[in-house]
């Protein structure tokens, strides 16, 4: 029989009859009525083309051809339950694998991080940075922070209001993935370094706000505008990673 063929109900209800020679107590143990037990078992019976109890004036018997598939039966059942222990293992890990751009991990994540360690202190990270494209099967990702107008078609939660502010004073400083800057002072690889650029004194830069609030509370930099953005720092994974308690922890953690 092939395994996508397999009746995993019908065995699971068999193996609790023949543990009890009871259809009853094998209910009571599905939570399910004396009735369902008796057809699964004969839908069993009907499929494998065995007879697998026998009904004697002391009750259930085992039949010949049941006794036969029962050790292997129990042994299959006890290799799912080692299965799932550890996947649930791997879910309780206290490893994350975090993609992040560079800038953002700099100037937000990694205080952030620093105040969740100290509170989880048996949590490892793992940092994977990224210009904009995620996968997250690269590295076991569990999460991924992404600059974007929402989560697109993974589950998400934004981490601030969209806005850019424009920092420093001079020409303008124009920086990949940025607005358009006519003729800039100087282009940069990310808005964390033209929000450097800025606080050095070498022009102004347009950077998203969560960015720049650091270095804004700390006086490095001024703000001399303000504007509404479709765009804002997204916490995002697939929904298996979404659910993982971790995952829930750390997310709790960042939009707190």
């Amino acid at each position: 029989m092939k395994r996508t063929h397999l009746p995993l109900n019908g065995l699971r209800v068999l193996d609790a009859a023949a543990r009890h020679l009871s259809f009853t107590r094998a209910a009571d143990e599905l939570a399910v009525t004396p009735a369902a037990v008796g057809q699964q078992i004969r839908a069993l019976e009907d499929a494998l083309g065995v007879v697998l109890f026998r009904r004697t004036p002391k009750g259930l018997e085992l039949t010949h051809e049941c006794e036969a598939g029962l050790e292997a039966l129990r042994n299959g059942f006890l290799q799912f339950e080692e299965a799932v222990r550890a996947m649930q293992a791997g879910q309780t890990s206290q490893r994350l694998a975090i993609a992040a751009p560079r800038d953002f991990t700099s100037k937000w994540l990694n205080a952030r991080l620093a105040t969740f360690s100290a509170a989880n202190p048996d949590v490892k990270f793992l940092i994977v940075p990224h210009d904009g494209e995620v996968d997250f099967t690269q590295a076991n990702l569990d999460l991924a922070i992404i600059y974007a107008e929402g989560p697109s078609e993974h589950e998400g939660v934004a981490l601030a209001e969209g806005a850019l502010v424009t920092v420093g004073q001079g020409a303008m400083i124009a920086w990949a993935g940025g607005p358009v800057v006519d003729a800039p002072l100087m282009h940069l690889g990310d808005a964390g370094l033209a929000l450097d650029a800025a606080a050095q004194g070498i022009g102004q830069a347009q950077v998203p706000e969560l960015l720049a609030a650091t270095d804004i509370a700390a006086g490095r930099v001024a703000v001399s505008d303000r504007l509404p953005s479709a765009q804002t720092y997204w916490l995002v994974a697939p929904l298996p990673q979404w659910r993982q308690k971790k995952v829930k922890a750390l997310v709790e953690a960042l939009t707190a």
